[in-house]
């Protein structure tokens, strides 16, 4: 495994300050062999002991090897050998490489995310919503239309779904839940909407799938299953991109999870999509 390889596969263990190490080696990759420890310490803003000891939870005898390490992985991708290893795009061509280091931020928050779910909880909350009778998908601000997405396709499997982006017209709508219904909670963690319509569908006997953004905090209280999103960067704006991206991926998860529990599901869809694709007058 070379030395790139190893800090993507490794960046889900690594505290907050060694992520930030991480990420700026990975999008800067070429320009590591000109750059001391302390050198690299005043560009990130931290110590160069923090760097060291970065290199050395990685198995090297310090920065000078992680360097060496980084450098020959380089060289030998340049050289068609090691076709796993990703070259960052030169800092010559700016936008291409700000695309490039926000794919690559996307791919580590979905791969940080599948490590934090345990398979068993992503089956047992796509198993609660396949036997539902009516999904309630409560998805407000910036994730509401991640949620009214996921919402349209859980209908075209023949589930009935309602998507609600206000707490207040959702928790009118949980008076009529009954035990076979389920809601699905997408927010932030310890929300207070969050506990009371977790509570207020429990109160009718219904289940709870509760999918929160992963800042050290519990799910809603009263969630039969927690699955989180883990995403974090240094810069808010790109945060919330790799968030987004992270939110899907565990959505469209539970929705192939849906389809394969539910009998003649993918038929349901495939009908549902050709009439919803239908030109017009066709």
């Amino acid at each position: 495994m070379t030395a790139l390889q190893r800090l993507r596969s490794e960046r889900g263990q690594l505290s907050a300050i060694e992520r930030r190490i991480a990420d700026y080696i990975l999008d800067n990759a070429p320009l590591i062999r000109d750059y001391s420890s302390q050198q690299l310490a005043d560009t990130l803003k931290v110590s160069q002991s923090s760097v060291v000891k970065f290199a050395q939870r990685l198995g090297y005898k310090g920065y000078p090897d992680l360097k060496l390490s980084i450098t020959e992985a380089l060289a030998r991708a340049a050289a068609g050998g090691d076709g796993s290893a990703v070259v960052p795009v030169p800092p010559t061509d700016p936008d291409a490489a700000r695309a490039e280091a926000l794919w690559r931020r996307k791919n580590l928050a979905e791969q940080e995310t599948r490590t934090a779910n345990p398979p068993e909880a992503a089956a047992a909350a796509a198993r609660l919503i396949a036997e539902s009778d009516t999904l309630f998908i409560a998805a407000g601000g910036a994730d509401g239309p991640v949620g009214h997405g996921l919402a349209i396709r859980m209908s075209m499997l023949g589930l009935r779904c309602f998507p609600f982006g206000d707490w207040g017209p959702l928790l009118a709508n949980l008076a009529t839940a009954t035990p076979r219904d389920t809601l699905l909670l997408i927010c932030e963690p310890g929300r207070p909407e969050c506990v009371r319509a977790a509570r207020a569908m429990r109160a009718a006997g219904g289940r709870v799938v509760a999918v929160t953004r992963s800042r050290g905090g519990p799910p809603p209280a009263g969630a039969d299953v927690g699955l989180c999103v883990v995403a974090h960067d240094p810069e808010p704006h790109v945060e919330d991109l790799v968030y987004e991206a992270a939110l899907r991926q565990v959505l469209d998860d539970l929705f192939l999870r849906v389809l394969a529990a539910r009998p003649k599901a993918a038929a349901t869809f495939i009908a549902s999509r050709s009439r919803t694709h239908e030109p017009p007058g066709g």
